[in-house]
């Protein structure tokens, strides 16, 4: 028989760590749907609720089981048909996409919480260097073949249109 397993919740690693993180407005929609069903189960359970003040909890307030959140969530992945991820991949996913969609290292290291812009940087070199390639490879129209004026200088094609 496996003994007892007791979840609690323990201090954050810094101080840096409490903090109050922006989230995009469809989040908060389904925050406040969640927050809803969350206050009838509350109800429901009457006196054997247990405060917590956790966002995602048992039907009687508790804390989740780690392996039933890993459980529910590798279920989503499997309906949504996407590759199986752990939950902490969603945390690269997210660094990725911002990356991708142009958001300075900066930001998101503010927004992963990373404590220095090193750390951002290092983790996520592969991506920032093909999110730079691809940035570069998009100038490419710039240099397209242009027939008639294609061997005049940059220069005097840039002073003769007046872009310069």
């Amino acid at each position: 028989m496996h003994g007892v397993v007791h979840l609690r919740l323990d201090p954050v690693k810094t101080d840096a760590s409490v903090a109050v993180l922006p989230i995009p407005d469809p989040l908060v929609t389904i925050l406040r749907a969640h927050r809803k069903r969350q206050l009838q189960e509350r109800f429901a359970a009457g006196s054997s609720w247990r405060e917590t003040g956790l966002v995602f909890t048992t039907a009687e307030g508790g804390f989740l089981e780690p392996r039933n959140a890993n459980r529910i969530f590798h279920n989503l992945c499997r309906k949504a048909n996407v590759p199986q991820l752990r939950v902490h991949d969603l945390r690269h996913s997210c660094a990725t996409l911002l990356f991708t969609m142009g958001v300075p290292p900066a930001t998101v290291q503010r927004i992963l919480r990373h404590s220095s812009i090193t750390v951002t940087t290092g983790t996520y070199v592969e991506v920032i260097e093909a999110v730079q390639r691809d940035a570069l490879d998009s100038m490419s129209t710039l240099f397209a073949h242009k027939g008639d004026d294609s061997g005049r200088p940059l220069s005097s094609k840039l002073s003769s249109n007046g872009s310069e």
